[in-house]
């Protein structure tokens, strides 16, 4: 049956209004709502008072006003030093409203977010880190798979779902 005009209209608008409706991006969230959001991943939008640098070279974005106590601050950017080259320049976010997506996490008893890449900045992921227990004892140069999964390992020569000695004998009718 050939489709009339009006349902390739509606079709038309379908196949449309999908896809636009599914690449909003979601609104960022202030500091305060974003501390009570751990483990998600979310978009902050905070005004950026200081950068901080440690000694080891570690920075925080300090994102709470001048007049709040240490203490009574309740999220903080970190930024390690091994991400120093991806993250780039911080100084230039002092006094800036900036937006930040990433994953936010307890970090000493406050929440905060682990600023690993400039794409945060505009709404791209944080830098993947695989995690190295996972990876442990793996070389490119082998041709074993990166991880120690057992589902990967060979379990026995003619094993199956199930194994051929430990069937069941079926009830007669």
């Amino acid at each position: 049956m050939p489709l009339g005009p009006v349902r390739w209209l509606v079709l038309l608008l379908v196949t449309i209004s999908i896809p636009v409706s599914a690449a909003k991006p979601k609104p960022c969230l202030s500091a305060d709502q974003a501390s009570q959001m751990l483990n998600k991943d979310i978009c902050i939008t905070a005004h950026v008072y200081e950068v901080v640098q440690l000694p080891d070279g570690t920075r925080f974005l300090d994102i709470c006003t001048p007049q709040t106590l240490d203490d009574a601050c309740r999220f903080t950017i970190v930024s390690l030093w091994e991400d120093r080259d991806e993250v780039g320049e911080l100084h230039k976010y002092r006094d800036a409203d900036v937006q930040v997506r990433g994953i936010v996490q307890p970090m000493h008893g406050r929440a905060g977010m682990v600023l690993s890449h400039a794409r945060q900045f505009y709404g791209g992921p944080p830098k993947f880190k695989p995690n190295p227990r996972l990876a442990h004892g793996f070389s490119a140069d082998q041709s074993n798979p990166p991880i120690n999964d057992p589902n990967l390992r060979h379990q026995g020569a003619a094993r199956a779902f199930m194994n051929t000695r430990d069937q069941e004998t079926r009830p007669a009718k």
